[in-house]
């Protein structure tokens, strides 16, 4: 137990927890709690140390879906909130390490094997190179690896999935409209995330059908149909998602010279198989003018890994990466 971690990926949806024995360990006992059952995380922490049968270790590493900037955390997709030397304090962690889920997940990046990746277009990564991390879930995280002219990688701590979204085509711009009257500053978020499939859906309807009452659909609802291609109005959402996803992806390749590769995380890029491939995800990802070439020779990697990445990131922020 002197070495023992306690690991945490919380997003907006689920938790997800696991064990290392020490640095180096196998991360082991990984389990996921919904972050709709526990009132607080520190609930969460308890009830995954009841069903490990063991106290408290020294060491805790927590990533979370949020921006960490003092000691206050308040979650942008879910409602917890908590001091983080509160928390330390009552479960008596000698060291704990609260960071940006994505700042995580890029740490984990060098550590991912091949059978682990699926490579969409692009050439080799080049080493030492910037890397690029774009990923739409219940929120859309963004973060990157910036070579420390060392051998190693710094990871970035940002929220580029809250930038100003940008469109391409007049659809697109009738469909920006409704998003705008609905949230005000249309971010990149509003449209890639699990939530944003569903308000791309609905204002399909809105533009293509208006007075109608269209039938409640959720992500999974969306995504199912879109993937049989049993309906044009979830195709058509869905290929706006992963083209608006491209646009973003592109413009955070650009801005950080990511010639090291561009990775798809979170939870929906691997749920959607060759359906990404077929869609304009590529196109739009290149579509900048004079620097298609550039981005054309850049690797786009969906991660696609069956243990959440992010733990493994966690476990670096712990050992001081």
């Amino acid at each position: 137990m002197e070495q023992a971690r306690l690991l945490a990926d919380i997003g907006g949806t689920n938790a997800r927890f696991a064990w290392q024995a020490q640095a180096g360990a196998p991360i082991v006992d990984v389990a996921t709690l919904p972050c709709a059952a526990y009132a607080g995380l520190e609930d969460a922490l308890r009830e995954i140390l009841r069903r490990l049968g063991r106290p408290a270790p020294k060491r805790c590493a927590i990533a979370i879906a949020n921006p960490v900037l003092g000691d206050q955390v308040r979650m942008t997709n879910h409602h917890w909130t908590f001091s983080i030397s509160a928390l330390q304090a009552r479960f008596g962690f000698e060291q704990l390490k609260v960071l940006n889920d994505f700042t995580a997940l890029a740490l984990a990046l060098p550590d991912l094997q091949p059978d682990e990746l699926r490579q969409l277009g692009g050439d080799a990564a080049q080493p030492d190179a910037p890397i690029a991390l774009i990923g739409p879930g219940t929120g859309l995280g963004v973060s990157g690896l910036l070579p420390d002219g060392r051998g190693g990688h710094v990871a970035l701590a940002g929220e580029g999935g809250h930038v100003t979204l940008a469109v391409c085509a007049s659809r697109e711009q009738q469909v920006l409209a409704q998003l705008a009257r609905r949230h005000g500053h249309v971010s990149a978020e509003r449209a890639v995330c699990g939530q944003g499939l569903v308000d791309l859906h609905a204002a399909l309807g809105t533009i293509d059908a208006p007075g109608d009452v269209a039938p409640a659909l959720t992500a999974a609802d969306i995504t199912a149909a879109a993937l049989a291609y049993s309906d044009a109005r979830c195709v058509e959402a869905l290929n706006l998602f992963c083209a608006f996803l491209g646009t973003v992806a592109g413009n955070l390749a650009l801005t950080l010279g990511a010639r090291g590769g561009v990775y798809l995380g979170g939870g929906i890029p691997p749920r959607l198989g060759r359906f990404l491939d077929a869609s304009p995800f590529r196109e739009r990802f290149e579509a900048k003018g004079r620097f298609r070439a550039y981005l054309a020779a850049v690797p786009v990697f969906v991660i696609q890994a069956c243990q959440s990445p992010a733990l493994r990131g966690a476990a670096r922020a712990l050992d001081g990466a």
